[in-house]
Order: structure tokens, then C-alpha cells, then sequence
């Protein structure tokens, strides 16, 4: 089994190409997904964060938009709420891999791969990537989204760049949807060649 791991700066595309891979048969482990599902309404994780972030729990709902404008904005609030997250979505991933045990490839989508030093973790990575430009258009389109907003994310994310160059894949989103298709297919074609890299 090879395990990659597919990762991107806020607004480059990443939710797309992870589409991309799965439409080509190939699980997909949705980190933002698993995080989602252990913050819905009652689940133990919520209590968790409730105790250290009394305010953002009510009737068991977690307020996500209020936990992130708290996090954003200290350092150390956001290390504490990923000492309580990652444990619990490391323990989904082994699940997935677990359930898929018989794939020959494993996608896990993980926006904050580098940022949290997991790398080591996978046989390959997938960087996805735009021109700043781009990149900052897509994501000030989105609702509720602030140029100020923006700023405090990527100051959290370790620049395109240096994702890019450590990277063993890149694949370029600027252009039309199907020259992405064709850079997740060449890919899949290499992961599926017991030859290839």
C-alpha cells in the first residue's frame, strides 16, 4: 500500500484534485472531514473543547467560528486545541487504514501536513498550487471570508514555495480544469506503476 498525502495552501484548489483521485477510485481520507464529524453536536471532542475554551459549546454544539476567531488569534489557545484534535484524527486515519487494507493507494487530504510536521508519515506528497493572485481571488470570494482573515491563515501555513519544493508531486491549478485532470491522472499512472517513482 502506498500512503500520499495530498496538501495546499488555503485557496489552491486542493478539495478539486482530492475529488479528482477519489472519481479515479482511490480512498480518500479527508482530514477537515474527520475533524468535522468529531466536532458534531455531543461527540466527546466537544466537551473537550468546551472545558478549555469555556463560551464556545452550547446545548453541545460547537461554535466553530467562534473557536477559530479565539485560536487565530493566540498561539497558544491554538496549540492547545491541536493537542486536542490531532490525537483524536490520528485515531480516524488508522481506522481508514484499517477499513482499506487491501488498496494498493491511499489519498489523505491533510491542509496543515507540513505546518504540523507530518510528512514522515506517507510514502509521497502531493502539493496543490496557483499563483498568489489566484489564490487570493478564490479564497475573497468565499462567504464571509476577509482580507484580514486570509492574512492571519497564511500566516499560520508554511509558504507555497517551500511547500512546492518539498513536494514530490506538484500539481498547478491556475489553468483550465482539464490540465489538472491530466496532472492527476499522470499521477495515478505513476502510483499505479509498480516501476514508476
Amino acid at each position: 500500500m502506498i500512503k500520499v498525502a495530498l496538501t495546499g495552501s488555503i485557496g489552491m484548489g486542493k478539495s478539486t484534485v482530492a475529488a479528482m483521485f477519489e472519481r479515479a477510485g482511490i480512498p480518500i481520507f479527508d482530514a477537515d472531514d474527520a475533524v468535522r464529524r468529531l466536532q458534531a453536536r455531543n461527540e466527546p471532542l466537544v466537551a473537550a473543547i468546551d472545558a478549555r475554551f469555556p463560551g464556545v459549546v452550547t446545548d453541545g454544539t460547537l461554535d466553530r467560528d467562534a473557536l477559530r476567531h479565539l485560536v487565530l488569534a493566540d498561539p497558544h489557545a491554538l496549540a492547545d486545541l491541536e493537542a486536542i484534535v490531532h490525537p483524536a484524527v490520528q485515531a480516524e486515519r488508522e481506522r481508514f487504514i484499517a477499513d482499506h487494507a487491501d488498496a494498493s493507494v491511499l489519498l489523505f487530504d491533510i491542509p496543515l501536513l507540513f505546518e504540523i510536521g507530518g510528512e514522515a508519515e506517507f510514502d509521497k506528497v502531493i502539493v496543490v498550487s496557483a499563483p498568489a493572485a489566484i489564490q487570493r481571488r478564490r479564497v475573497l470570494d468565499r462567504p464571509g471570508m476577509s482580507p484580514d482573515q486570509l492574512e492571519a491563515i497564511l500566516a499560520r501555513q508554511i509558504a507555497d514555495e517551500e511547500k512546492r519544493a518539498r513536494a514530490d508531486w506538484v500539481v498547478d491549478t491556475s489553468g483550465e480544469l482539464a490540465a489538472t485532470e491530466a496532472q492527476v491522472a499522470a499521477i495515478i499512472a505513476c502510483l499505479k506503476d509498480p516501476g514508476g517513482p
